[in-house]
């Protein structure tokens, strides 16, 4: 299959072009159905004329709907979008960018989704599928599960299908709250998770920035220290990955401090942890929850983080994380291959000079 791929990109590669934009229109569709013709020519930053013909061919498969209310995507159109990802994922050649990255970096697996975050919305829904079916693939019996906040992990939540062949599992937040937002916070992402996989989960009522001597008197809580017990015992931990000032910034901390990010040239973010270019972690917020300790001792670290501008953060915290599961997008795995490639070939030159 992998070498009538290849021979098709080379003789007729317009076929490949316009399969992919086909795949893109029905996925987007089906991600923010019910949906009109000009939302949906936004969402995907295409001309209406192009989104016209492009729904009247998928119409005229009944792959799609047109109602009053939006374009919905068919049970045959269902069919399609599933039957269609794999091809796409060899088409692009993702499954050779998986093993580079996932060999370079030394993690135990990479998950690269078509697409791009930073262009195509729908992506970072199909980014949380991915990441929901490969905890889906290893979750077992009896399980704890650590999870953080943010938008990218709730998408990995909502995307997460109702489990029910599994039981005793229990869903616990890794860090305190973090945000305004409540529903991308880690308490509710806990509730949310374990209401789909039928177990049980505990809260964390700790915002991440209390001072040292209020932290002391809550850890002796008999509920605090439970859930911080759990999180010492994680068998999974779901996470996202942050720009280190963009995250310090949201967090709400200091201008000093995000001074001292700087100076120590923090690049990434990861549960809490501010790693630099080297992969070292120069800081640490307030240890409410998991800690870098912590995170090395628990088996499988899911890592769901894309776009172009996440790279450079996910180099830092994931290089080396022989537990790490990175999901990302095709933009984010493409630059990361190309770097891998420029790295190479420097230390090529570099010995060629010393020979």
């Amino acid at each position: 299959m992998q070498e009538i791929l290849e021979l098709q990109s080379k003789i007729v590669p317009e076929l490949v072009e316009v399969l992919e934009k086909r795949y893109n229109v029905l996925r987007t569709i089906f991600y923010n159905q019910p949906i009109g013709r000009r939302m949906l020519a936004s969402e995907l930053n295409l001309g209406e004329r192009i989104v016209r013909n492009e729904i009247d061919l998928l119409k005229s498969q009944n792959l799609i709907e047109i109602n009053t209310p939006g374009m919905t995507v068919t049970k045959d159109g269902q069919h399609v979008l599933e039957g269609l990802k794999d091809l796409i994922h060899q088409t692009k050649g993702l499954n050779d960018i998986e093993k580079n990255i996932k060999s370079f970096l030394g993690l135990k697996d990479v998950v690269i989704v078509p697409g791009n975050v930073e262009e195509n919305p729908a992506t970072l829904k199909e980014l949380g599928k991915a990441a929901a079916n490969y905890v889906k693939s290893i979750i077992k019996d009896s399980d704890i599960i650590a999870i953080t906040g943010g938008s990218t992990v709730k998408e990995v939540v909502e995307e997460f299908p109702k489990v029910s062949n599994i039981s005793d599992v229990l869903v616990i937040p890794a860090r305190g709250g973090m945000g305004r937002k409540v529903e991308s916070q880690a308490n509710y992402l806990a509730a949310a998770l374990a209401n789909k996989v039928e177990g049980t989960y505990k809260l964390l009522h700790i915002p991440e920035n209390v001072s040292s001597k209020v932290l002391e008197g809550l850890l002796k809580e008999k509920q605090i220290k439970e859930v911080i017990d759990n999180i010492h015992n994680a068998d999974i931990l779901i996470y996202g990955i942050g720009n280190a000032i963009h995250m310090a910034k949201k967090r709400g901390l200091s201008e000093e401090y995000i001074s001292k990010l700087e100076k120590l040239g923090a690049v990434g973010e990861a549960f809490g942890c501010y790693f630099n270019k080297d992969s070292q972690v120069v800081l640490e917020n307030t240890p409410i929850g998991i800690n870098i300790n912590d995170a090395k001792k628990i088996n499988t670290h899911i890592a769901v983080a894309a776009g172009e501008n996440k790279v450079e953060a996910i180099i830092a915290t994931e290089m080396n994380n022989s537990n790490a599961v990175l999901v990302t997008d095709e933009a984010a795995g493409r630059k990361i291959a190309d770097l891998i490639k420029i790295y190479r070939w420097n230390n090529s030159f570099i010995l060629i000079n010393l020979i």
